[in-house]
């Protein structure tokens, strides 16, 4: 699961992300939060950011929202 994960970040930012105008207001920007937290919680975990980016509720995070820490 985490192989197709990475697969279709990697053809959105090769393929998708250049042709459109930037939108994210996140930093770390959705993909890039994806990747990481994949690496950090599991597949699973990391693609729920791409399930719930929803650009008009940056604001309320001040337009940052890093990556929590691992649970042990």
């Amino acid at each position: 699961m985490a192989a197709a994960m990475y697969r279709s970040v990697r053809h959105y930012r090769v393929a998708v992300s250049p042709t459109r105008p930037p939108c994210c207001p996140y930093t770390p920007s959705c993909s890039t939060y994806a990747v990481q937290a994949s690496h950090h919680h599991g597949a699973l975990r990391g693609g729920r950011r791409l399930l719930r980016c929803r650009p008009g509720a940056a604001r309320r995070r001040a337009y940052q929202d890093p990556v929590p820490p691992a649970r042990h």
